[in-house]
């Protein structure tokens, strides 16, 4: 797929054209410049670091939605051996915006879940952009079944908009399905790790984030709401998405901040879109790092120490 520049990336697109350009000419044969091309590398590279470095929170959002960036089955495959996938939720069909089954992380056997957008647009249309419906969240409990019975480690991947807000979704139990998947995931007797790789989109997103250990990438974001949908909301005025997006605190650094997410997993420099094969292995380092910690743990205890980390988010004053 062609690389895609966001707007603040203006300035890297440049000179990569200019680099491009000169090694078209220089592959001619008329002419060397080697020398001026490795300086301009130099400069993008810099240029790259010093813009990411100074990121606002909108265009933080707009990287955890970039059409370049990895989904769930480009790090399975990056990071995962022996994948096995499955399908259907045994009562009404099968969601592809959700995908789940059987892999290895190194030795361990594990059973992986996630959201999936697709890339092309009729792969954007199969995977209904990565929003699931209720059928998508009730196939998400059987894997979290399935693991439980086997005893293996649950690993989950968030990037989703949100649910699927359609009329169909909301008649066959939208809402119900997001309240099992909370309930379920809460009691699991297994270890579960939760990354959100991208967009991690309201209940959407948070039905597959009941976990021991929350990871969230350094460039997505996580929020009860998207930018635009915030500033429709209390301005009437979509375009005041970068103001609800400072005010939401939708970032990874924010929510660590918060003690929202257990870690921040690093991206390439320009995030993991540039980089996917490297995106993936600083974030299998951390899984296996975080499954390592937790995977001794009694079943008993789990669950304790899960519900009282979500009982003690967020923050109040007692009179």
């Amino acid at each position: 797929m062609p690389q895609e520049y966001l707007e603040f990336e203006r300035p890297i697109a440049e000179l990569e054209k200019k680099i491009e350009e000169l090694t078209l000419f220089t592959s001619s044969g008329d002419i060397n410049l080697e020398e001026e091309i490795l300086k301009l590398h130099k400069k993008s590279d810099q240029l790259r670091a010093e813009i990411y470095s100074r990121l606002t929170p909108w265009q933080k959002s707009q990287i955890s939605r970039h059409p370049n960036r990895p989904y769930t089955l480009d790090y399975i495959e990056a990071m995962l051996t022996n994948f096995v996938e499955m399908h259907g939720d045994r009562s009404y069909a099968d969601d592809p915006a959700i995908v789940f089954g059987m892999a290895k992380l190194g030795d361990t056997q594990v059973v992986v879940i996630g959201h999936q957008k697709g890339k092309t647009t009729k792969e954007k249309i199969y995977r209904n952009f990565g929003m699931p419906n209720p059928e998508g969240y009730r196939k998400g409990m059987r894997a979290m079944r399935f693991a439980e019975k086997f005893r293996k480690p649950l690993i989950a991947f968030i990037d989703t908009p949100g649910a699927y807000p359609g009329i169909g979704a909301e008649e066959r139990g939208q809402g119900e399905s997001i309240a099992r998947s909370l309930y379920g995931m809460s009691r699991l007797k297994i270890p579960v790790v939760s990354v959100v790789i991208g967009e991690g989109g309201s209940g959407g997103a948070l039905a597959l984030g009941v976990a021991d250990r929350v990871l969230m990438l350094e460039h997505a974001t996580y929020s009860v709401i998207s930018p635009e949908g915030c500033a429709a909301i209390l301005w009437n005025n979509g375009s005041k998405a970068s103001e609800a997006a400072e005010l939401l605190k939708i970032t990874a650094q924010d929510l660590f901040q918060m003690k929202v997410i257990d870690e921040v997993v690093e991206e390439p420099i320009g995030g993991a879109h540039r980089d996917p094969r490297r995106a993936g292995e600083l974030l299998k380092e951390s899984l296996v790092r975080n499954l390592a910690e937790i995977k001794n743990v009694p079943p008993e205890e789990l669950i304790r120490k899960r519900y009282e980390k979500f009982r003690k988010l967020g923050m109040y004053d007692e009179l």
